[in-house]
Order: C-alpha cells, then sequence, then structure tokens
C-alpha cells in the first residue's frame, strides 16, 4: 500500500463531457467564437478607455482590468478546453495541471474581490457624491486593485500547493474538462480534511462576505436613489450601476446556481455546461454589457470613430 502511494503522477488525462462525444466539435466552435469575441471585445474596452482621458476615472480604472481579468481568466483554460475537445489523448501534464489550476483559482478569487470594490466605488459615487473624488483617488484605486489581484494569488497559491502535494494512488483520470480543484481532489487516496478547511475558509472570505457586502452596498445605494425627487435624476443615478449590477447578479448567479442545485447521478454532465458557461459566456457578455448600457463608452468609440475616419479621409 506504502508504494502504491509513493506513485508518482507524470501525467492526467481529462475526460470532461465524455458521454456526449458527438458533440464535442459543436462545443469546440461554439467555445472558440466566444472566446475570439472575448479577446476582442475586452480588448477594445480597454483601448477605449485608454485612449479616452473622459473615461480615466476610478469607475473605469476598474472595469479595465476586469476586462484584463477576464481575458487572462478565459485564457487559463479555454485553450485547454478547445485542445482537448479535438483531441483523442486528452493530456495534461502534472506540472500543466498545477498551473492551470493555479491560475483558474487565483483569477477566479481575484474578480470575486473586484466585484466588491467596483460595487463599493458605485456606492461611493451615489450616497457621496461630493465626496467621490477626494475618497476615490487614485492611491486608493491602485491600493484596492492591487488588493483585489494579490488577494486571489495568495488564495490559489495556498489551495494548489495544498492539493498537488497529496497522493494519488496512480489515480490519473480527471472527470472533468479542466483541473478544477474540486475535480483533482477526487483523485486524492488520503485525508482531505486540512483542505476542506482552507476551502470553506475561503469561500466565507471570497464568496459569502464579498455577497454581503455587495448588497449592502445597492441597499444604500437603493435607498439614496429612492430619496431623489426628479425621475430624470432617479435614471440617470441607477444608470450609472445597472451594468455592474448585471455583471455581479450573472457572476454570483451562476456561482450560487452551480454548488447549491440539487445533486444528482445524472446532474454531472450539467454541472461541467455550467462550467464551460461560467468560464466563456459570463466574460464574454462583460464587455457587451458595459458598451451597450453605458453613454460614456458609446460616446468614446462614436469619437474615436470619428478620429480615425478623418485621417483615413
Amino acid at each position: 500500500m506504502e508504494n502504491q502511494n509513493q506513485t508518482l503522477i507524470n501525467v492526467f488525462f481529462l475526460h470532461g463531457l465524455a458521454a456526449y462525444p458527438i458533440f464535442h466539435f459543436f462545443f469546440f466552435l461554439l467555445s472558440l467564437i466566444m472566446y475570439i469575441i472575448i479577446l476582442l471585445g475586452n480588448n477594445f474596452l480597454i483601448t477605449i478607455i485608454s485612449l479616452d482621458s473622459h473615461l480615466h476615472t476610478p469607475m473605469y480604472f476598474f472595469l479595465s482590468n476586469l476586462s484584463f481579468l477576464d481575458i487572462c481568466y478565459t485564457s487559463s483554460s479555454v485553450p485547454l478546453i478547445l485542445v482537448n475537445f479535438l483531441s483523442v489523448e486528452k493530456s495534461i501534464s502534472f506540472v500543466g495541471c498545477g498551473a492551470q489550476m493555479f491560475f483558474s483559482l487565483a483569477l477566479g478569487s481575484t474578480e470575486c474581490v473586484l466585484l466588491t470594490v467596483m460595487s463599493y466605488d458605485r456606492y461611493v459615487a451615489i450616497c457621496r457624491p461630493l465626496m467621490y473624488p477626494i475618497i476615490m483617488n487614485k492611491e486608493l484605486c491602485g491600493w484596492m486593485a492591487a488588493s483585489s489581484w494579490l488577494t486571489g494569488v495568495i488564495n490559489s497559491l495556498v489551495q494548489t500547493v495544498l492539493v498537488m502535494r497529496l497522493p494519488f494512488c496512480g489515480k490519473n483520470v480527471i472527470d472533468y474538462l479542466t483541473c478544477e480543484i474540486l475535480a483533482v481532489l477526487k483523485l486524492v487516496c488520503t485525508d482531505i480534511s486540512l483542505n476542506v478547511i482552507i476551502m470553506v475558509v475561503s469561500n466565507i472570505i471570497l464568496l459569502v462576505i464579498p455577497v454581503l457586502l455587495i448588497i449592502i452596498s445597492y441597499a444604500f445605494i437603493l435607498f439614496t436613489i429612492l430619496r431623489i425627487n426628479s425621475a430624470e435624476g432617479r435614471k440617470k443615478a441607477f444608470s450609472t450601476c445597472s451594468a455592474h449590477l448585471t455583471v455581479v447578479t450573472m457572476f454570483y448567479g451562476t456561482i450560487l446556481f452551480m454548488y447549491m442545485k440539487p445533486k444528482s447521478k445524472d446532474s454531472h454532465a450539467t454541472d461541467e455546461l455550467i462550467a464551460l458557461f461560467y468560464a466563456v459566456v459570463i466574460p464574454m457578455l462583460n464587455p457587451i454589457i458595459y458598451s451597450l448600457r453605458n453613454k460614456d463608452v458609446k460616446a468614446a468609440v462614436k469619437k474615436l470613430s470619428k478620429s480615425i475616419f478623418s485621417q483615413t479621409t
């Protein structure tokens, strides 16, 4: 038994959605199209924010961080998923699996914190508008963004190291599309109590607390908006946070549905499809939502288009 526990794993095999091989090419095309849209849409949004001085505000600083985060997050898993949809072997090295787990978890954790930071920015903008430039200064914005990234990296580093050091007893078939931490833990043949405790603490810090803070922020925002006398003023105030509220609802709604829905023997494939939705669809929709529901972004796009057109003519 001891020799079995010491068996080294050099490669993992990813057997995600193995029950539907005839749909793999369809999933490949759909994921590839959405991945291209993610790269183009988020890079376009970052470019617009960088070029237009009117968008050099805390709200758009955090939005550019979110767009860059979405590019990195999808790039940490989608290329691997695309390759495996067409590959027969569907393998990944031990080191590659650990790296993919680290980056996906780090970037997902960072987004949890960053969305909370963005809700605080909207709270200050609507509830304390006169103090907004003073409170949300460059130093604080930079510190909040850096803290979001650092929190995600530390959380992921701790959890990834604790998982990848465990013995797998020769088991190397992951029944998932990627090296998702829960899927990898199912292969472990030793006590994982410490991992479970760390994950629970992490979920409280990065999921429960952020959701509560976002709810509190929007409760104050709603209360402030309802106190505005004019209908036009209420509409303008709500429009400044509607895009963020939509993104937050999709992001946390998908997570809560994935982990809180009843489990059954036939639900595993559904879980994988939801995870694919979470990894591809939400990052694709983020720049679309922020562009279509934001007058400043649309004005910046028109300004850039006119500038390019005038230069060409």
